[in-house]
């Protein structure tokens, strides 16, 4: 079934039983089960991130070694060692698309004949022509420094000084307590109310979010536990007691929908890093099992099995964007937004920026230091002659 006929059953569905005027119609998350039709790309970043063994192959049935560009080998290896890494599919995307790019910079020839100042040209052109920001200009440096040092083991070296983009300071946007409020006050009731509520009482990235199993919530000592975060690291945040009770309706509701595959003979998630290889069990089991998962079943791109995944990242965008035109606030507000905001209000009550580091997972605290603009009222805490007339 496709996205589109599972939209329109979707709808079908309701509309009859508005028409049979049936007393729990509201009870049930339309809006959920509409958003279920949405499928995952094989370039979606919740796909497996592991070696694919299909790629490889593929490419060796289709071409012979002759009609294969010497490029696109270049390429093809890098891709092939970036998933022996286990790096993210947006890690892959990104140094593919920076490599891609700056062979046809030199010319579409073998960036092996290339070197130190061929990449310094290019990264000066990204800035001077480009007009790209610092974060673009030293991703484009980390994919060939990548691509140099890992696939064609010709490391650059000291580049010494070349021409840097120019570093722009942007403050997060962080909402008060009543913003927030009003925010989650105008979500919709149902799935999508419960992750935002999740994301501001937590902390935690969307596809953190997204990607939250059974087994990482621990109801007992009140904590989440967040698997292979940014930099494939693990953290613990707090388990808002406010969310303990709808959590467990929620999963009173998920582990109905996972027996029911596992009676039509499916109910198996997607396990990473070839964990289902080691343990062939635990892809069925309910503690593996996605903790908001999607309403459809979906094949996986790159394995071709038939699973269910969890829900497109997407739609709690949209939902939360919706929301804060609801809720008219002037802000730009995104799921982010909610992270922000977690951070900026634990520093207002007084937790320590170490302890606060630690539950956002940052690896340098510089990177949390951001956060304590909030405490500099006023224009870095100077108050205002106006004030004093």
């Amino acid at each position: 079934m496709t996205s589109s006929q599972f939209r329109q059953t979707v709808d079908a569905i309701q509309k009859l039983f508005e028409l049979l005027n049936v007393p729990w119609l509201k009870e049930v998350d339309w809006r959920y089960w509409q958003d279920s039709a949405q499928s995952l790309s094989a370039t979606h970043p919740s796909i497996a991130r592991t070696v694919d063994t299909q790629f490889s192959t593929f490419i060796a049935a289709t071409q012979t070694a002759a009609s294969i560009n010497p490029t696109q080998k270049i390429i093809e290896r890098l891709v092939t060692i970036i998933r022996q890494r286990g790096y993210s599919i947006r890690t892959e995307e990104a140094y593919r698309s920076w490599a891609e790019r700056y062979i046809a910079f030199i010319g579409n020839r073998d960036p092996s004949t290339a070197g130190v100042r061929e990449v310094v040209a290019f990264l000066e052109m990204l800035a001077n022509k480009g007009n790209v920001s610092a974060s673009t200009q030293n991703q484009a440096l980390n994919g060939l420094t990548f691509l140099y040092g890992q696939v064609l083991e010709q490391p650059l070296g000291d580049m010494g000084a070349f021409q840097r983009a120019k570093r722009s300071t942007r403050l997060p946007v962080v909402l008060s307590r009543i913003e927030v409020m009003r925010l989650l006050e105008h979500m919709d009731a149902g799935i999508y109310s419960l992750m935002a509520s999740l994301l501001y009482g937590t902390g935690m990235r969307l596809m953190e979010c997204l990607r939250l199993r059974v087994k990482d919530l621990d109801f007992q000592y009140r904590q989440i536990i967040i698997r292979e975060g940014k930099g494939q690291k693990d953290r613990v945040v707090p388990f808002p007691d406010k969310l303990v009770d709808a959590l467990r309706i929620h999963l009173e509701k998920v582990k109905k929908l996972y027996e029911q595959d596992l009676k039509n003979g499916f109910g198996e998630v997607y396990l990473p890093f070839a964990l289902a290889e080691k343990y062939p069990n635990a892809p069925k089991e309910w503690g593996w099992q996605y903790v908001f998962p999607s309403g459809k079943l979906s094949v996986d791109p790159r394995s071709g099995k038939v699973r269910r995944h969890h829900l497109h990242e997407n739609n709690l965008q949209k939902a939360v964007k919706a929301a804060s035109i609801a809720a008219h606030l002037t802000k730009q507000v995104n799921c982010h937004a909610l992270r922000h905001s977690f951070a900026t209000h634990l520093l207002e009550s007084g937790y320590d920026i170490r302890t606060i580091q630690e539950l956002l997972g940052h690896e340098h605290i510089a990177t949390t230091m951001i956060y304590t603009h909030v405490l500099n009222r006023g224009g870095q805490g100077v108050r205002s002659p106006l004030d004093a007339l």
